[in-house]
């Protein structure tokens, strides 16, 4: 019988595990949560998560939605006894694994199923990103779908759908002004912790290697948006809301998870505010965006 090999994390401030049964599969399908690997067990785990490829899936479940990771459709299923049942497939429909959780995400599951080792990493690391998301969702703690630039220790999250240019604009913050680094390019958290709103790096950065175990105190939210000219406003909290909530990991099927990541905006909105930058993809745009926002932080 093969010895169970396990490895723990913090993301975010949450503590996270992995535990391995088979011989293909070990922490190297994971490169990216390196930077936060611990040393010793955690006593105050978020989830674990059991890889094991010889798990038998449940077919009597309900099909309710698919989940939108990144463009790739994943479906979902309600399990009779509350739990969740996930097929995870990658950009060219190949299935990548299956995950499946209880109720509260505290413990997961996932057989990976791609031949190739991009397969497999993306099969695992899309399961560990959606456990992370639905298990710290009542914990004032949010995966965002933006781009994060650190300014003078403050940062600064840009958001809008994809292709529009959050990470055209954040390296424009890089290259115009200075004291400038980049958190994450993708998915960082956020988390509302005793009224501060702090933004910490992820293992989840989309197509930039930036998997950066750093966290800053939020300095602005900016939705992004193509105009023929940079121009910048303060959005009413209403408009803030209606904005961030597409740009959070959700569930809008499961109550706990949906109204945590409600709360958790509503608290965002509250401590930080949030702005519309219609802009140009020049320095001028980056320019007039940190002097408006930095300023208000």
């Amino acid at each position: 019988m093969m010895e169970v090999r396990c490895s723990y994390y913090r993301v975010g401030g949450h503590a996270l595990a992995v535990r391995y049964y088979d011989e293909a599969n070990d922490e190297r399908l994971i490169p990216s949560f390196v930077p936060f690997r611990l040393q010793d067990e955690p006593t105050d785990l978020l989830f674990t998560m059991h890889v094991d490829d010889s798990l038998e899936w449940q077919q009597t479940a309900d099909e309710i939605g698919e989940f939108d990771c990144g463009g790739c459709m994943h479906g979902v299923y309600r399990l009779h006894d509350g739990g969740y049942q996930y097929i995870i497939r990658d950009i060219h429909g190949v299935l990548c694994s299956r995950m499946r959780s209880n109720a509260d995400f505290t413990c997961c599951q996932v057989s990976l199923y791609g031949e190739t080792w991009p397969q497999r990493n993306y099969g695992l690391n899309n399961a560990m990103m959606m456990a992370y998301a639905f298990a710290s969702a009542q914990k004032g703690t949010m995966l965002m779908h933006a781009s994060v630039i650190r300014c003078d220790g403050k940062g600064y999250l840009m958001t809008a759908p994809s292709g529009t240019g959050k990470s055209t604009h954040t390296r424009l913050w890089y290259d115009n002004i200075p004291g400038c680094d980049l958190m994450n390019d993708d998915n960082p958290v956020v988390r509302v912790i005793d009224g501060q709103a702090i933004v910490y790096g992820s293992p989840w950065s989309g197509k930039t290697p930036c998997y950066r175990n750093i966290q800053a105190p939020i300095g602005g939210i900016v939705r992004i948006q193509q105009r023929p000219e940079n121009t910048i406003r303060k959005l009413r909290p209403v408009e803030a809301f209606c904005n961030l909530l597409p740009a959070m990991s959700n569930m809008k099927w499961d109550e706990r998870v949906y109204n945590g990541v409600c709360d958790g905006i509503g608290e965002l909105i509250r401590i930080v505010g949030m702005y519309e930058l219609g802009c140009l993809p020049n320095a001028e745009a980056a320019i007039l965006c940190h002097d408006t926002v930095a300023a208000h932080s």
